[in-house]
């Protein structure tokens, strides 16, 4: 990603706009995951009921403090042993609007390793949404190419980067993860 696209990027979430960007899984919506009116605008676009809960991305696991309150230590092996992207589903989220915790007061954070979100995550200092690029109840997009166009139109900046990859993404395993550390696998 080179200075010019990067700064869009970062000038249109910071600005409270939506982007469209590859992630370490599926291409995603995204935005500031601290702006409430820019998270509600992401559940418009995906035409997504409110109440459904949302992904937020963490360039490092030491970040994950930050947004909930109590961490079971078995959440640092998970993390650390996952052999592909894991999304950790934590009780008790903090410091978060209203919009990206679920209802029961849950947070669902994947650390990315992937060059772009984690540059962005870092260079925001500020948790990123992520969500597939879909309209909600439709399937996923595989690669960039599947990505619907009222989708792209919708958004505010789409990065540039690994549009003509054809290679099919999966989403990431998820785990939902109790703070007495029993933890049920959601997705595999």
């Amino acid at each position: 990603m080179n200075g010019d696209q990067l700064k869009e990027a970062i000038d249109t979430i910071r600005a409270g706009g939506v982007i469209l960007y590859p992630t370490d899984t599926i291409w995603g919506i995204g935005c500031d995951a601290t702006n409430s009116e820019a998270v509600r605008r992401v559940f418009d676009i995906k035409r997504r009921p409110q109440d459904k809960s949302i992904i937020i991305l963490l360039d490092d696991a030491s970040k994950i403090s930050r947004y909930v309150e109590d961490i079971p230590d078995i959440a640092w092996d998970l993390i650390e042993c996952a052999s592909r992207p894991l999304t950790v589903i934590f009780e008790k989220a903090k410091n978060l609007p209203k919009n990206v915790v679920n209802s029961d007061g849950s947070i669902a954070i994947r650390i990315t390793g992937e060059e772009v979100s984690a540059t962005l995550c870092r260079l925001m200092g500020q948790p990123l949404v992520s969500t597939s690029a879909n309209i909600s109840g439709e399937p996923s997009a595989k690669s960039f190419c599947d990505i619907s166009d009222e989708i792209k139109a919708a958004v505010d900046y789409i990065v540039p980067l690994r549009q003509s990859d054809k290679t099919e993404a999966t989403p990431s395993q998820i785990i939902k993860l109790y703070n007495n550390g029993r933890f049920n696998i959601i997705r595999q």
